[in-house]
């Protein structure tokens, strides 16, 4: 964390004068100005250049959608993200379908999917089983998930955590002599739907024994969205003294709206991954009142925002958004899609009215014309008469006539 170190004299009683407070508030403003872009600097504390997003709408975004979602939408969804600039997308996951009916085709959609050599699609595997289903495929990325909540993870996956961290060794163990990738999930950091919150020495140690089994990556898991950005910067105070940034990642829930917050201090930290879903899709059956994930479309804004660079293009992520929100038939939920999509068609409306304006003015444009014709004809008409002695009747007269 940064500190302001600037030396200021006290004044006579101890404290400083309203003078040597207002050098000391100039001189953290100096040194939090110091920066050559945006994304230096904020809050004192540097901020990366660029960050990566980890999209797991097709997953976890999906898995807990009560209706059947179509193989070829789910394929439509992961090659839509694809083309969005989205350079990882868990695609889905190897579970038993009596617990997640969801991702019971997960191995069609897979292979059915178009694969893009510069694009990781990791899959979740609960066990060895599951890992081998998802390699037979061709998956070359897997993720393990293990809960920091012991009656979160008897709950969510039917087991202890001593149990779920064997399971997770036998797939690592399996991956290292397959040239797998293995990432950890860490659910439950910063409180559980059962027992409240959750000790920060269970997370770090939760994480650490993922991070020495093999995983490349832990990601840390706000499951129930009650994290606050103090309470995180806490919390990854502790988890990086055990972890390098380089290796974590954070995956926040928006239940209580403070995900993008969150966000921003896991950044401060130097952690530049981050699990997002699409249009906020998620949600976990074994968490009552968790909303949705983060919606990426309002991450990667806030990253445009800060200059941090993500590769990924919004305004098609924002498309990708509505369509499968469409497809569910659901609302949208991110907060930055709703909004440019809103004003997308207002445009689109002001263009159609302009449009049809000017084909109203098309249309007449041939009677002022003609108009003009016949007021030439008429005068042309009068001159002759007024040549040959004959006087023209008033436009009063021909009004009269043509009644």
């Amino acid at each position: 964390m940064w500190v302001n170190r600037t030396i200021v004299p006290m004044g006579r009683s101890g404290f400083p004068s309203p003078t040597q407070r207002w050098l000391q508030a100039s001189s953290r403003a100096f040194a939090s100005m110091q920066s050559t872009s945006t994304a230096a600097r904020w809050s004192g504390r540097p901020l990366p250049t660029s960050a990566v997003i980890y999209e797991v709408g097709p997953r976890d975004g999906l898995q807990n959608e009560k209706q059947v979602v179509p193989v070829e939408v789910k394929i439509e969804l992961i090659e839509r993200l694809a083309a969005s600039g989205i350079s990882i997308i868990e695609a889905g996951s190897f579970v038993s379908p009596r617990w997640v009916p969801q991702m019971a085709d997960s191995a069609p959609v897979f292979t059915g999917m178009k694969r893009e050599n510069h694009i990781l699609y990791p899959v979740l595997t609960p066990n060895l089983r599951g890992y081998q289903a998802a390699t037979e495929t061709g998956a070359s990325t897997v993720a393990v998930f293990v809960s920091a909540s012991e009656s979160f993870s008897k709950k969510n996956i039917n087991c202890t955590i001593a149990e779920s961290m064997k399971r997770s060794r036998e797939i690592c163990q399996a991956a290292a002599k397959d040239n797998v990738r293995v990432r950890g999930y860490v659910s439950c950091i910063l409180g559980c739907p059962y027992e409240g919150n959750v000790a920060v020495d269970k997370v770090v140690e939760t994480a650490k024994e993922l991070y020495d089994m093999g995983c490349y990556e832990i990601s840390l898991g706000d499951t129930i969205g009650v994290g606050t950005p103090a309470r995180t910067d806490q919390l990854l105070a502790e988890v990086l003294k055990a972890i390098p940034a380089d290796n974590l990642a954070v995956h926040f829930h928006d239940t209580y709206g403070q995900a993008l917050s969150n966000i921003l201090t896991s950044l401060q930290w130097g952690i530049r991954v981050i699990d997002s879903s699409v249009a906020g899709l998620g949600g976990c059956p074994y968490a009552p009142g968790a909303s949705g994930n983060v919606a990426t479309e309002d991450v990667v804004y806030m990253l445009d925002g800060f200059g941090i660079k993500s590769g990924v293009d919004l305004n098609k992520l924002v498309q990708v958004g509505d369509f499968i929100s469409k497809k569910l038939s659901r609302q949208n939920r991110s907060k930055v899609g709703v909004a440019i999509l809103t004003k997308q068609q207002q445009q689109q409306q002001q263009q159609q009215q302009q449009q049809e304006q000017q084909q109203q003015q098309h249309r007449n444009q041939p009677s002022t014309t003609a108009s003009k014709s016949t007021s030439a004809s008429t005068t042309e008409s009068g001159r002759a008469a007024a040549a040959a002695g004959v006087s023209s009747p008033s436009s009063a007269t021909l009004g009269r006539i043509c009644v």
